[in-house]
């Protein structure tokens, strides 16, 4: 029986693909026979690679909805479809929600819900004529269950984004399936400083799993998510989380 897992001769744009976890992704579905389009404002010093080939780098600030229509626009101009749509940009560093300015909040909105919904209205207009349909996996965080000091702008985001994927699945079934990766504690070198001086080692105590999530745990969910073995999963949250965090009250009787 086929895994569903090989995807060659589909086209995968992942949205802030150049580095961390969207070029895990990027490089995991390359490694999987994809054609594949990044996008970001800056452009790598090497794109992602894997399985012998190499991403194609399109310059692009996805919270414009402009140019996240030129950039689908761009992905189908040059491999004629796209098959998986990955909405991976976002992210906000902490600001304390009685002082921060409403265009802090405006930008973090704009790129953690705005954008995934300007890329993938773009991409379902395209999937939506195509015999096999297509697929699209957003790239959502634990904080819209579970919300943390300093992230209300973040946290309400990544909440809509969540809403936003049940809410397109419904309207773009059966064509266009439509999921969410609610991912927890990452292992990256952006976000190592935030994890204490042991490296993470508290942190990781507080997950049933023992350890942070490391980027290929995410990729390989979205390989999952966008392959044939998912044919119909639509409207989920899938959670990535290694269980979460053990509740407080157990921590606090057990310290």
């Amino acid at each position: 029986m086929s895994t569903g897992l090989d995807f060659s001769g589909r086209t995968v744009l992942v949205t802030g693909g150049t580095k961390g976890i969207g070029r895990e992704i990027a490089e995991t579905f390359l490694a999987a026979g994809a054609d594949v389009v990044v996008c970001g404002r800056t452009e790598p010093e090497r794109p992602p690679q894997g399985g012998g080939h190499e991403a194609v780098f399109v310059p692009t600030d996805v919270r414009e909805a402009a140019q996240a229509t030129a950039l689908v626009r761009t992905t189908v101009e040059r491999f004629g479809r796209i098959d998986v749509l990955v909405n991976n940009a976002g992210g906000s560093p902490d600001a304390d929600a009685a002082t921060v300015s409403p265009r802090f909040v405006e930008k973090i909105v704009a790129l953690n819900l705005l954008a995934p919904f300007y890329v993938a209205q773009a991409a379902n207009a395209i999937m939506q004529e195509q015999e096999s349909g297509g697929a699209i996996v957003n790239i959502g965080s634990v904080s819209a269950h579970d919300p943390q000091p300093g992230t209300a702008a973040y946290t309400a985001a990544k909440a809509g984004l969540l809403a936003l994927t049940r809410a397109l699945a419904l309207e773009w079934a059966p064509k266009v399936r439509v999921n969410h990766i609610t991912t927890g504690l990452i292992r990256t070198e952006a976000a190592a400083s935030v994890y204490g001086e042991d490296g993470g080692a508290a942190v990781a105590a507080v997950i049933p799993m023992q350890r942070m999530a490391v980027p290929a745990d995410i990729a390989r969910s979205c390989l999952y998510l966008a392959s044939d073995l998912a044919g119909y999963v639509t409207g989920s949250d899938l959670a990535v989380h290694g269980g979460g965090e053990l509740p407080a009250r157990y921590l606090a009787t057990r310290s």
